[in-house]
């Protein structure tokens, strides 16, 4: 029954693009004992959930790297640490105002200092900003977090023992984990990679996942048997096979496990909310969610601003990281003793906060742009920068996007004596690109302004060089509106999206897929002994079957003069319909264009691209027509087209 509510439940919140932890907590309010009551023994799912706890930290424990955490030791030890202190100090503080005990307000502190770490890194990838300055910020602060989630499993449950019993309670835990984690770490470090070693000699994956349950368990209750949590046994098991070089795969293997009891752990969570009490208490909910949006928000905003950020990226950092998130549950659950409506109100706050994190961060850009005033200058500032760079090229290459691909890319435009000016996201290749003597600046191509003020109006075509489709929609959106006579070459990662970058106005979609399968077979057939002008013969007719543009190609000054030979092939030429010409209104068949021998390979409209379109087509304005033919051919067709 939970299976199955659960999968129409995530799958629903998938489409609305929500984050699928609070359909989770829908089944589990649906079918809990205060709405259908579907479930009579909920303890035997609770007691299954509680590995989903294990497991999530075993996860956290292999994303452990001292020298990531090294590298970005400023934001994580700095904003990271100073703002789930604040935080709980500052909660702590509030709810004492209220008559509540401070013990109860550090653990609510704790509760309300965790952001969403599965919904935020999920928005900065969709967004390109995991590299942006507010991004790195929000990334460390959110690894700070998870790494503080385990000292506060520890303190939490502490936290319900009177005040004279309850620092000797804490020294004892603390000096627990001390031993437990030092004669883990000392012996587990020598250990773990030989035992590992033995294991993946076996050949066998189940062998192998087998034993990646048995290390992450069997730690979990040695730390349970010392009094400590089941999670930070977990937590350590995951540091351990960190430092080895089956982490990826284990963290592959482990991944059903986890999310799957992770899901359970929610539902139970869900279980709990009992509606009757949180509509009783509305006022006290919303009260509640304004107050920890606007002092979270509060406090990581300041302590941004105070540690260099700009004022623009410190209000972006607060409005992404003032939401909470799902540890916020895991260390719920470890409160004892809590007053039910306490509970209920602060198990809905968390729910509604992250169902406002996506909207919040939907808006943020807008929000940033309204109230911090220097946010324009800089934005004006870098789009100067963009134009100054570009201002002598003409006829150029607009690449959208320096990673490795770009960078190749680059490289073959610079052989061919093309220039190029490419948009990047990633302030550190930027710096040691342009430092190198590369055409990047720091852009986000899918904003029309930096287009524009890359040249858009003067280039010669734009590449999509990264691998998103959604920021090539952007690229290809503005371009149809600008200039829609520039080609626009797109790089997916399979054939999955071809129609519909294809429909978005792209001139032609690359497949990686498809290219790696071309060079894999290349190379088996020169390897099988066939000679190697039938293989390139074969990639040749393979490719120009697929790439219809491949059939020719567009020409230049530079072809008359080092190609003189290939004068009488046939090329490429883009015939832009503008107002009064002569083709508005008649299709295909009434042009016939096939008496000069010349071919319509494409026509692209704005949302619209067809290959080799029917006799029936007919011409609209602001169409853009892709002959294919020799040059007295294309010329022929030109006239047609354009003169009445």
């Amino acid at each position: 029954m939970l299976l199955g509510t659960s999968v129409l439940a995530v799958v629903m919140f998938r489409r609305l693009n929500l984050p699928p932890v609070l359909g989770y907590l829908l089944v589990g309010s649906v079918v809990g004992p205060h709405a259908l009551n579907l479930m009579q023994d909920i303890s035997s799912v609770q007691h299954l959930a509680e590995f989903g706890v294990v497991f999530l930290m075993f996860s956290i424990g292999l994303e452990f790297s001292l020298p990531k955490l090294y590298a970005m030791k400023r934001i994580v030890f700095g904003l990271g640490l100073l703002q789930v202190i604040i935080s709980i100090v500052a909660i702590t503080a509030l709810v004492m105002l209220f008559g509540v005990g401070w013990q109860l307000g550090i653990a609510l502190g704790g509760v309300f200092a965790m952001s969403s770490t599965a919904v935020l890194t999920k928005l900065l990838t969709e967004r390109m900003q995991l590299d942006s300055a507010h991004g790195r910020e929000i990334m460390g602060v959110l690894l700070f977090q998870d790494l503080a989630v385990v000292p506060l499993l520890v303190v939490i449950p502490s936290l319900t023992q009177p005040p004279e019993k309850l620092a000797m309670l804490l020294g004892i835990a603390l000096i627990k984990a001390i031993v437990v984690l030092a004669l883990i770490l000392v012996f587990g470090q020598r250990l773990m990679r030989q035992w590992f070693h033995f294991v993946a000699r076996a050949r066998s994956s189940e062998v192998f996942i087998l034993n990646v349950l048995l290390i992450t368990l069997s730690l979990a209750y040695l730390t349970e048997l010392a009094g400590l949590s089941l999670a930070l046994g977990a937590f350590v098991a995951g540091m351990l096979i960190s430092e080895t070089e089956y982490r990826l795969q284990v963290e592959e293997d482990i991944k059903p496990f986890r999310d799957v009891l992770m899901g359970l752990f929610f539902v139970t969570i869900g279980v709990k909310l009992d509606l009757h009490i949180v509509i009783a208490h509305w006022w006290q909910v919303i009260l509640i969610l304004a107050g920890l949006l606007a002092v979270k928000g509060l406090i990581v905003g300041l302590l941004s601003w105070r540690l260099g950020a700009s004022p623009g990226n410190a209000t972006r950092s607060a409005l992404w990281l003032c939401a909470g998130g799902e540890f916020g549950f895991v260390l719920l659950g470890e409160i004892a003793n809590l007053p039910r409506v306490v509970e209920q109100v602060v198990l809905t706050v968390l729910v509604l906060s992250m169902l406002a994190a996506p909207f919040i961060v939907q808006y943020s850009e807008k929000i940033v742009m309204r109230f911090v005033a220097s946010e324009w200058l800089l934005r004006s500032m870098q789009l100067t920068q963009i134009a100054a760079q570009s201002m002598a090229t003409e006829k150029h290459a607009i690449l959208c996007g320096f990673g490795r691909n770009g960078q190749y890319l680059a490289r073959l435009l610079v052989q061919e004596d093309i220039g190029y000016i490419a948009l990047d996201l990633d302030p550190d290749r930027v710096r040691e690109a342009a430092g190198a003597g590369e055409t990047v600046v720091f852009g986000d191509a899918a904003r029309k302004e930096a287009l524009m003020a890359a040249g858009l109006m003067r280039a010669s075509v734009v590449i999509v060089t990264v691998n998103d489709t959604a920021l090539a929609e952007k690229i290809l959106h503005h371009v149809q509106t600008l200039r829609p006579d520039v080609p626009v070459v797109v790089r997916t990662g399979d054939e999955r999206d071809m129609e519909r970058l294809t429909k978005a106005g792209a001139a032609e979609v690359v497949p990686e897929a498809l290219e790696a399968s071309l060079m894999l077979a290349s190379h088996a057939l020169v390897l099988l002994g066939i000679p190697l002008n039938r293989v390139l013969k074969r990639i040749r007719q393979t490719r120009s079957q697929r790439y219809s543009l491949l059939r020719g190609f567009y020409r230049g000054l530079s072809d008359r003069d080092h190609d003189e030979s290939d004068e009488h092939h046939p090329r490429l030429h883009s015939i832009w319909l503008t107002p009064g010409a002569a083709a508005i209104g008649r299709t295909l068949a009434d042009l016939n264009l096939d008496e000069f021998l010349c071919e319509v390979s494409a026509i692209r409209r704005r949302g619209i691209r067809a290959i080799e379109p029917a006799p029936e087509t007919r011409m609209e304005e602001g169409d853009v027509v892709v002959v294919l033919g020799s040059a007295e051919a294309i010329s022929a067709a030109e006239q047609r087209l354009l003169q009445r």
